[in-house]
């Protein structure tokens, strides 16, 4: 490669964010931040956690790539889980008595089912249910059931509801005492008493409210439904605008109904969410749930992408309400850039997990995943004493099914020790998607280095070795690499740095996050031994 095409393709890692518009007015490019770093509190390995310790929090309650959120109130504890598109498994249930500090729980969807959108987690009549949408072997989404009779599984074998071409559902028992599904658009369809199969068709429920034509978003995409009972009203609240594209874009609206039928009117604040200024912390705000708090205050779950951060992808916000005396509700949080005080009356817990692993207990679903993965990944990972094996597939990363492990933190340090066995390849990534990562590979070949999702033949360096340690620093979206051979006692750090910030959904699409990646490739097999995970202090706003 010439020098000038190292020059211009050096430029074009740093990806595009673009500018937005916030109202009518142009406002400051997408990237640029002025505002002081925030303080959050300390959890495992340094990474941040929302609650402050002196009763209040500051967002996000749970970072990193955890998009739309569905929260379940049971008794004195809450649970939730979250989008997992590709990564198998997934829908990790999550755990809180006070709805800032949530620990993992397991995932719920054990097997790969395809791509997966926004579910909705519910319990009825003493079961578990989680209703989810799925693009099954690209043969378009359709909507499917699992159920438990404990949240802590296990859970049923994806049951196909027989309803097409919709996502985003939202579970209600009507006025009638009938089971009900609304889904993107926003429509509606009944369901058996048993919740397991469709007992109807699917009819237009609802218009959504329509923001002014000068607002600058994405879509109209009325989607998200979810909906409560609350007294003699039930109340739907769902998300316009888009959920990316521009900042301003994503919001929350609301509107309520003595009946699942309709007529429904729509609420005289909405929206309810929004971001209108590039200058806030979060962006592309929407996608809620109401929940009642642990002493009857209520709250709204929410996803939001952090700004000048859209690589962590969107991450989950808590926000109190109030209820008006004519019956309505109203966002009390505003631009969620100052701490707020907690929910009274919640048991506080432990927050997050830690992320370093030794491979001697399984963590397949509370941590680790495989991104796109056959119907017989697991069978690639065997633990054993000294690590976890993994079968080679494919040729590189851009063709194998790479681990990923999804983290919260603006800057972190990550590092493993990878052993090849016969003729494989390993590395280490920062992994968006197979047209989005980079990282250090090595094998027969020697040192690899991946860039703009391709590897670059003028870097490979001849090695030698059979074993490596690896480690990447991603310090606000800027990415070094080092690499060991005596195990981490010195390390020699690579000539190429990156700029990161482009690996998000406005560039790339997915609606995922940069995640720490691990792939094998080749015929062999590479063990993996003591992944190591830090978070760093950065002085990126």
């Amino acid at each position: 490669m010439t020098l000038d095409r190292r020059i211009l393709f050096k430029a074009a890692l740093a990806g595009a964010a673009g500018s937005a518009v916030a109202g009518g007015a142009v406002a400051a490019p997408a990237c640029a931040t002025t505002a002081p770093t925030p303080r959050w509190g300390m959890g495992p390995e340094g990474q941040r956690i929302a609650d402050l310790g002196d009763g209040t929090y500051l967002n996000p309650i749970v970072a990193g790539d955890h998009p739309d959120p569905t929260i379940l109130k049971d008794g004195a504890d809450y649970y939730m889980t979250f989008t997992s598109f590709d990564s198998s498994p997934g829908l990790v249930i999550w755990r809180s008595g006070d709805l800032v500090n949530w620990t993992p729980v397991g995932p719920a969807l054990t097997k790969p089912l395809g791509n997966v959108f926004a579910v909705d987690l519910v319990k009825h009549k003493g079961r578990y249910f989680i209703y989810i949408p799925a693009d099954v072997e690209g043969r378009g989404f359709a909507l499917y059931v699992i159920w438990a009779d404990d949240i802590r599984g296990p859970w049923s074998d994806p049951i196909d509801l027989k309803i097409t071409g919709c996502i985003d559902p939202g579970h209600i028992v009507g006025e009638d005492g009938k089971r009900y599904l609304f889904v993107n658009g926003v429509r509606r369809v009944r369901l058996t008493d048993d919740g397991l199969a469709a007992d109807g068709a699917l009819e237009p429920a609802y218009q959504a409210w329509r923001y002014p034509d000068d607002w600058i978003v994405e879509d109209f995409a009325p989607e998200g439904p979810k909906l409560m009972r609350r007294g003699e009203w039930f109340y739907l609240i769902n998300a316009v605008g888009g959920t990316a594209g521009p900042p301003t874009g994503h919001m929350v609206i609301a509107a309520r109904s003595r009946s699942v039928h309709g007529p429904w009117e729509y609420c005289p604040y909405n929206p309810v969410v929004r971001t209108r200024s590039v200058s806030e912390p979060w962006w592309s705000r929407g996608h809620a749930t109401l929940v009642e708090g642990p002493a009857g205050d209520w709250w709204m779950v929410y996803h939001g992408y952090e700004n000048g951060f859209r690589t962590l992808g969107r991450q989950t916000l808590l926000e109190p309400i109030e209820w008006t005396d004519d019956g309505w509700f109203r966002a009390k949080g505003g631009d969620l850039s100052a701490p707020i005080a907690k929910p009274r009356g919640g048991r506080a817990g432990p927050s997050g997990h830690p992320l370093s692993d030794d491979f001697s207990a399984d963590r397949f679903g509370l941590q680790w995943s495989f991104h796109q993965p056959g119907a017989d990944e697991r069978t690639r990972a065997v633990y054993e004493p000294g690590g976890l094996r993994l079968k080679g597939r494919g040729t590189s990363p851009a063709d194998s099914s790479p681990l990923t492990c999804i983290v919260g933190d603006r800057a972190y340090d990550a590092e493993i020790s990878i052993d090849l066995i016969g003729e494989a390849e390993g590395g280490l990534l920062l992994f968006y998607n197979h047209k989005a990562f980079l990282g250090l590979g090595f094998g027969q070949a020697g040192l690899k280095t991946f860039l703009s999702a391709e590897e670059q033949p003028w870097m490979r360096m001849p090695l030698g070795a059979t074993t490596l340690r690896l480690k990447v620093t991603n310090d606000a979206n800027i990415v070094t690499w080092r690499y060991s051979r005596d195990e981490g006692k010195t390390w020699t750090r690579h000539d190429i740095r990156s700029e990161v910030s482009g690996f998000n959904h406005n560039t790339f699409g997915g609606f995922l996050s940069l995640t720490v990646g691990i792939y094998a490739a080749g015929g062999g097999e590479v063990r993996l031994r003591d992944f190591k995970y830090r978070a760093l202090a950065t002085s990126a706003a």
